[in-house]
């Protein structure tokens, strides 16, 4: 999506001070001053364009939303609740306004929805589109304080939703993209993605259940460890065995791969379980429990999947196929 054409007010005629008051009116926040880490952890993120995200099928409100995300999915893995968010927005000379408040009316919504009590915005000049600052806090609950066990070499390595179905949208997204500019802005028609909704809406607006840490603790489940998958799956694990000390056994039958994702795959001539493994855009997160509750945690928190276990250090980071074999999980 291009930045809007219709009434375009130039940064240079209100100001960026002016500009970050005016973004927060009727919001029901008001800037906060510089966010500090008291207490708690605190998660940083970066997102470039042309590197993280491209604005010609990016929405900017969508791209908002999702920006916030990318950062509080790492506070969510630490099993804390976010409580504080700090944006910096490095702005060009092709943005106006009005394209910055569409963006920063995903970030809103997108900070409702997960209950942060403060929030704060800088805008800065940029010579090479727009860039996205994000620094989020969290805080753990005293009733998870002291309840988190030491990891296991027989823990579950729990994932909450599928994966490669993000990573299928935006190789949609890119297809498309590619004929459009191929057919010249006159020539071009409007695409007909219908078909691919589920896919589209995995990489644009990812979600992350807010409730999750309130669901885990409702049914006394307090993970040893987490992640967040948001670069592929193997780079996810490979983050949990480095965080644990232990190795990984990912079986492939278990893996949540989306028929949508299947039928995008044998589209395109992909694999979809290289989609899976090495995608990334997922947003999902992945704890490990222990092996005891196995049942109870299969029973009550069925939007998580068990897709494997820990083990000791020496079997390192593996997908174990069907028949058997153990396969290093390398990131592409």
């Amino acid at each position: 999506m291009e930045p809007q054409k219709s009434q375009r007010t130039e940064f240079s005629q209100i100001g960026h001070r002016a500009a970050v008051e005016k973004l927060f009116e009727g919001s029901g926040y008001t800037n906060a001053p510089q966010i500090r880490v008291s207490e708690g952890i605190a998660s940083h993120k970066m997102m470039a364009q042309g590197v993280d995200f491209d604005l010609i099928y990016n929405p900017l409100k969508h791209l908002g939303y999702k920006a916030v995300l990318y950062v509080l999915g790492e506070i969510y893995a630490a099993f804390h609740r976010p409580r504080a968010l700090s944006v910096a927005l490095g702005i060009s000379s092709h943005f106006a306004f009005e394209d910055i408040a569409e963006l920063w009316s995903g970030v809103l919504s997108a900070a409702r929805e997960h209950g942060l009590k403060e929030l704060h915005l800088d805008l800065f000049p940029s010579i090479n589109g727009l860039q996205i600052s994000l620094m989020a806090t969290g805080v753990q609950s005293r009733t998870v304080a002291g309840k988190i066990p030491s990891a296991s070499s027989k823990d579950l390595i729990c994932l909450g939703g599928n994966v490669g179905a993000a990573y299928m949208g935006q190789h949609v997204l890119e297809r498309e993209k590619g004929a459009f500019l191929a057919a010249g802005e006159d020539n071009a028609k409007q695409p007909d993605l219908s078909k691919y909704k589920y896919l589209l809406s995995q990489y644009l607006c990812p979600e992350i259940p807010a409730g999750v840490i309130d669901r885990f603790v409702r049914g006394g489940f307090y993970p040893s460890a987490g992640v967040f998958d948001c670069r592929g799956l193997a780079e996810a694990i490979n983050r949990l065995c480095d965080g644990t000390g232990y190795g990984a056994k990912i079986y492939l039958d278990r893996l949540p791969i989306a028929s949508e994702t299947f039928a995008m795959a044998a589209e395109v001539n992909i694999d979809a379980v290289t989609a899976a493994i090495n995608g990334g855009d997922d947003y999902r997160l992945i704890y490990t429990i222990p092996l005891s509750r196995y049942e109870e945690f299969k029973r009550e928190v069925q939007t998580f999947d068990v897709i494997g276990h820990l083990a000791h250090s020496d079997v390192g980071s593996v997908l174990v196929t069907p028949d058997g074999a153990e396969l290093p999980l390398r990131e592409l």
